[in-house]
């Protein structure tokens, strides 16, 4: 069951705080009170994930490709048939991930949604 700020009737939210502990914080005035073992029981604390621009950066250069070659696919720049490719996951995990090419001849980059 959720849990209600005491002096807006906001809803509250769990919020983990630097020194380890969990608090109910008002999301809309900022009402802050410690966790009960209820409240840890009723919500799932997590952490969000941050990255930085490098790790979001994907580099493919000539010199150290290591990918596997399709020649499947037609290059829509140049019309090519040979690309390397690779998969990512870049939606929620129960759909399928995202299939990238490089053309071998122009190193033009597409995507592909399976």
């Amino acid at each position: 069951m959720p849990r209600f700020c005491p002096r807006c009737h906001g809803l509250m939210k769990p919020v983990k705080e630097v020194d380890g502990e969990v608090y109910m914080v008002c999301i809309r005035c900022g009402y802050k009170m410690k966790a009960s073992s209820n409240d840890l029981r009723t919500y799932r604390v997590s952490t969000k994930i941050t990255h930085t621009e490098k790790d979001k950066t994907i580099v493919i250069s000539e010199e150290n490709v290591n990918l596997p070659i399709t020649k499947d696919v037609i290059c829509p720049r140049c019309g090519y048939g040979e690309a390397y490719y690779w998969m990512i996951q870049t939606r929620a995990a129960d759909e399928p991930p995202t299939r990238f090419y490089k053309c071998r001849r122009c190193g033009y980059v597409w995507r592909e949604y399976e």
